[in-house]
C-alpha cells in the first residue's frame, strides 16, 4: 500500500513565501479553509488531486514536495540525539519523525547547535593536542569542510545554475564532437581566455594559475583525464564565477575558510558538469546501463569522475537513477561522500566494516558487486572499485582510494553490475556506522551503539565481548 503523503509544512512555508492568507489560498486550490490548515498541521494526507493542484498552484514539481530532505534530517537529528553529551531518555524514530515534519525550523537549529557543540569540542580537543604537541596552528584545520559538506548534502548534490551553466558551455566548446577533449579545453584556454597552458614537472602538482603571466601549470605526471578535469578547473573559474559567486552569497556560511573551501567545490562541481554535460551524459548512463567504464572511455574521463558525475543527477523533471557516492582512504576516512539516496553517511566515527568498498583496496583491479541491506530494511546493489593514482616518483607513495556507488534495490535493472546478482536471496546486513547501528547479531560490532545499554558477562566470551540492551530509536 502506498505510503500517505504528509506535506503540511512545505505547502505552509511555500504560501507564507507568496504572504497568501489562508483563505485566499484555500480558494486556489479548490479547498476549504478548515481543510488546508488541517493538512498545513499534518493532521491529514495530500491526496493525489491535491498534490496536483499544489504543483499548479505553486507553480513547483513534485521532486521539491518530496520527503528526501526530511530523511536526510530525520537520520542527522538520530546521530545527534544519540550523542553521549545528550542526558535523559533519546527520543524514539517517532517523535523523531514529528520534529521534523511539524518543526522543521526547531530541528535545524537543534542541529545547529548540535554542530556548534561538536565543532568546539573537536576544537578544545585539537588545541590541547597542539599545545602538547607545541603545533598551535593545527587545530580546527578540517571544520569548515564539514560545514560545505552539510551545504551540498541538503542541496541533494545538485547545483541547477551552474550544472545549467555549464552544459550550455559544454554545447559552445563542442565537447561531442570527434577532437580529443584536451585539445578543445586548451584551444578554449588559449584562443578564448588568453591563457597558456604549461607542463611541470613538479610530482604534487596538479594545478597552477599565474593570473600575472596568464600560464596555467599542469603537472605532467598525472594522467590525460587529470589534466582535462583541471583545464575545466580553469574555464568554469573564468567563465561561470558569476554564477559560482551568487550561489555562495546564498549559502551564509559562518567563516571566510568555509566560503574558499565551498568556491573551490563549486568551481569542482561545475568543472565536472562540463566535462560529463548533463543531458547527453544521462542519456548515455540510462543507454549503457551505468557501465562505468563504458562512460568513462565515451566522455574521455576518469572513473572517479564518473562515480561523483553519476550521484548528481538531481535535476527536477529529468533525474536520473539516485546513487549515492563515496571516496575512503586506507585509514577509513571518508573523504568525498553524497548521497541522493535514503543511505546516510556517519558524521562521526568509522563506517560498516562489512560494507564492500572496503574490501576494494586488497582486490584493486576487481569490480566488487554487493546487495546490501541497511537496518531500516532498505536494499541497495552497491559497487566498490580500488583506484592507485600514481606519484610519478619512486620516493613519493601512490594514493590508493576505494570509491563506491550504490543505488537502491529497485533500480537493479537499470544497472549492468546487478547482472546475474540474485535479488531474491540474502543480502549482507551493513549499518551506517557502530555508535547508531541498530542491529544486534553483528558479530563484527567495534563497541555498543551510544543509545544502548549493554552488560558484559564475566564467565562467558564471544565474538562481540558484551550484550546489547533494550531500547534506542524505535517507531
Amino acid at each position: 500500500m502506498r505510503e500517505k503523503l504528509f506535506i503540511g509544512p512545505r505547502i505552509r512555508l511555500l504560501r507564507q513565501a507568496r504572504a497568501w492568507k489562508l483563505e485566499a489560498c484555500a480558494a486556489r486550490l479548490g479547498l476549504s479553509a478548515s481543510y488546508l490548515s488541517q493538512i498545513e498541521a499534518n493532521q491529514r494526507p495530500v491526496t493525489a488531486r491535491v498534490l496536483i493542484d499544489v504543483m499548479r498552484v505553486f507553480e513547483v514539481d513534485a521532486a521539491s514536495l518530496d520527503a528526501a530532505d526530511d530523511q536526510r534530517m530525520i537520520a542527522d537529528l538520530r546521530e545527534a540525539t544519540a550523542d553521549p553529551i545528550q542526558d535523559g531518555e533519546t527520543p524514539g524514530l517517532h517523535e523523531l519523525k514529528a520534529a521534523v515534519a511539524n518543526t522543521p525550523n526547531l530541528a535545524r537549529s537543534y542541529l545547529a547547535l548540535h554542530h556548534a557543540y561538536r565543532r568546539l569540542d573537536e576544537r578544545l580537543k585539537a588545541t590541547e593536542e597542539a599545545v602538547s604537541l607545541d603545533e598551535r596552528g593545527a587545530a580546527s584545520a578540517l571544520l569548515p569542510y564539514e560545514e560545505v559538506r552539510d551545504f551540498f548534502h541538503y542541496k541533494n548534490n545538485y547545483i541547477h545554475s551552474l550544472d545549467m551553466a555549464a552544459e550550455a558551455l559544454a554545447d559552445d566548446l563542442g565537447l561531442d564532437g570527434p577532437e580529443p577533449v584536451e585539445s578543445v579545453l586548451e584551444r578554449r584556454l588559449r584562443d578564448g581566455l588568453g591563457v597558456r597552458v604549461a607542463r611541470s614537472a613538479e610530482p604534487d602538482l596538479l594545478r597552477r594559475f599565474d593570473p600575472a603571466t596568464g600560464v596555467l601549470a599542469l603537472g605532467a605526471a598525472h594522467s590525460a583525464t587529470t589534466r582535462c578535469f583541471q583545464m575545466a578547473y580553469q574555464i568554469v573559474a573564468m567563465a561561470l564565477s558569476e554564477a559560482v559567486e551568487a550561489e555562495l552569497a546564498l549559502a551564509g556560511f559562518r567563516s571566510d575558510s568555509a566560503f574558499k573551501v565551498c568556491r573551490t567545490g563549486l568551481l569542482n562541481y561545475a568543472a565536472g558538469a562540463l566535462l560529463l554535460p548533463y543531458e547527453r551524459f544521462r542519456e548515455a548512463a540510462r543507454a549503457a546501463r551505468h557501465d562505468i567504464e563504458r562512460l568513462s572511455l565515451a566522455f574521455q574521463t576518469s572513473l572517479e569522475q564518473v562515480f561523483h558525475r553519476l550521484s548528481t543527477l538531481q535535476r527536477p523533471g529529468a533525474r536520473g537513477v539516485p546513487f549515492y557516492f563515496v571516496r575512503v582512504d586506507q585509514a577509513g576516512n571518508i573523504t568525498k561522500r553524497h548521497s541522493a539516496t535514503r543511505l546516510q553517511f556517519a558524521r562521526f566515527g568509522g563506517t560498516c566494516p562489512l560494507w564492500n568498498v572496503h574490501d576494494a583496496f586488497a582486490r584493486p583491479d576487481a569490480w566488487l558487486v554487493q546487495l546490501a541491506q541497511m537496518p531500516d530494511g532498505v536494499r541497495y546493489v552497491s559497487i566498490a572499485k580500488g583506484v592507485v593514482k600514481p606519484s610519478g616518483a619512486y620516493l613519493q607513495p601512490d594514493r590508493r582510494y576505494a570509491l563506491g556507488l550504490g543505488c537502491e534495490a529497485q533500480y537493479a535493472d537499470d544497472l549492468v553490475y546487478a547482472q546475474g546478482l540474485d535479488l531474491t536471496g540474502p543480502s549482507a546486513p551493513i549499518g551506517v556506522s557502530c555508535r547508531i547501528c541498530e542491529r544486534n547479531d553483528c558479530s563484527q560490532r567495534a563497541f555498543p551503539p551510544v543509545d544502548r545499554p549493554f552488560e558484559v558477562f564475566e564467565n562467558e566470551r564471544r565474538w562481540v565481548p558484551f550484550a546489547l540492551g533494550a531500547g534506542g530509536a524505535s517507531g
